[in-house]
């Protein structure tokens, strides 16, 4: 079935590992999400006007036949305009060509995708465009201390560790050299030809002794000289044309004083997505639009600075106990789920007048909701 082009109140089917982040911003621009995801919290299940929880193992990411009947399953009583995805299908690009002859595809496709996660390719086309990208390795090196093993198609950071504590070959395994730098996002809208940037995000990791470059959490906006937000804009624009990128797409950068490298495309709307929203409209509306060929003139966002943080529980947690969350929460479990050590447990807001107060602030709060969590007084 292909939809016609959706308007307002058009119901969309939303696949990812976590659907809310999309869900809200759907509600927002008009749409009626139809969601699937691994989670299934509370304030997932309150925005969709249908939800199926997605079966399968986080690690692994998305798998086709468990996708597939969810999707279908919300179809029944709809009649979905298309399909707008997440994180989770990185892995696995194939999954998507088949869920674009079923409905329409809302985002790149997916050859956009496997050329995007290929290291040879978006190496090779970085060398092309003039873009430093660090220098990597199919093997493992000789000398494996300052290279970092990843996985390809991997999101998140947890799939990233030092190359030294990788044993023996692995086909989806590839090691890239250690570079300096700050992590630094930009997000932005395409039209296969030009880039309309919505904004620079510095991130963190929220580290473990076996998972050190964990993502934690972003707040915008970055501190970058005029001269290098110029340099990695640019960038963005090169590689959206040579790569035919189309809606919301991200990249993630490490800048060091007057260089840069590109780390890695997200060609799919990412983990930012709340911190930028607009005063007015929605950015997954302008996503949509995007995908349609029409970029935005202008955006509007709150005054001042916005950070988001992952809270990953510490301990296992048998029962959540019962919460009245604040406002300034999201990807709220529900009461008595069993949380995993190391599982996300929630998503903290904070606002600040500047990036290092909006970042403090929400590291403040991530202490309280494990003070919650875990009964203890915060």
């Amino acid at each position: 079935m292909r939809a016609s082009s959706p308007d307002n109140e058009a119901a969309i089917l939303i696949a990812a590992v976590s659907g809310r982040a999309l869900a809200e911003s759907a509600r927002r621009g008009g749409y009626v999400p139809l969601v699937t995801d691994f989670f299934g919290d509370q304030d997932t299940l309150f925005l969709a006007d249908a939800f199926v929880r997605l079966n399968g193992d986080l690690a692994l990411g998305i798998e086709e036949r468990a996708v597939l009947d969810a999707l279908e399953t919300l179809s029944e009583r709809h009649r979905p305009a298309g399909i707008v995805y997440g994180t989770g299908f990185e892995r696995r690009p194939h999954i998507l060509q088949i869920l674009a002859e079923r409905w329409r595809l809302f985002g790149n496709d997916a050859k956009t995708v496997a050329k995007v996660k290929n290291p040879a390719i978006l190496s090779s086309l970085c060398a092309d465009l003039a873009i430093p990208f660090p220098q990597w390795s199919l093997s493992k090196p000789g000398a494996p201390s300052g290279w970092l093993a990843k996985r390809q198609g991997g999101a998140g950071g947890s799939h990233v560790r030092p190359a030294q504590r990788v044993h023996g070959a692995r086909e989806e395994i590839y090691y890239q050299r250690k570079v300096p730098g700050n992590p630094v996002g930009a997000l932005f809208l395409a039209d296969r030809e030009r880039a309309s940037l919505l904004g620079f995000s510095a991130q963190w990791s929220s580290p473990t002794p076996r998972l050190p470059y964990r993502y934690g959490g972003a707040v915008r906006p970055a501190a970058l000289a005029p001269s290098m937000a110029q340099l990695l804009s640019a960038a963005v624009d090169r590689l959206t044309a040579a790569l035919s990128l189309v809606g919301l797409n991200s990249a993630d950068f490490l800048v060091d004083g007057e260089r840069f490298w590109l780390l890695e495309i997200n060609p799919r709307p990412g983990a930012t997505l709340d911190i930028f929203e607009p005063l007015e409209g929605s950015l997954f509306a302008m996503h949509m639009a995007a995908c349609g060929g029409i970029l935005p003139a202008t955006l509007r966002y709150p005054e001042g600075a916005r950070a988001s943080a992952i809270v990953y529980a510490e301990n296992d947690i048998p029962s959540v106990p019962v919460l009245d969350w604040p406002d300034w929460t999201a990807d709220r479990p529900a009461a008595r789920s069993m949380i995993k050590a190391g599982q996300p447990l929630c998503t903290v807001y904070a606002h600040g007048t500047a990036a290092p107060a909006a970042k403090a602030i929400a590291d403040q709060r991530r202490e309280m909701v494990l003070a919650w969590a875990s009964g203890r007084k915060s």
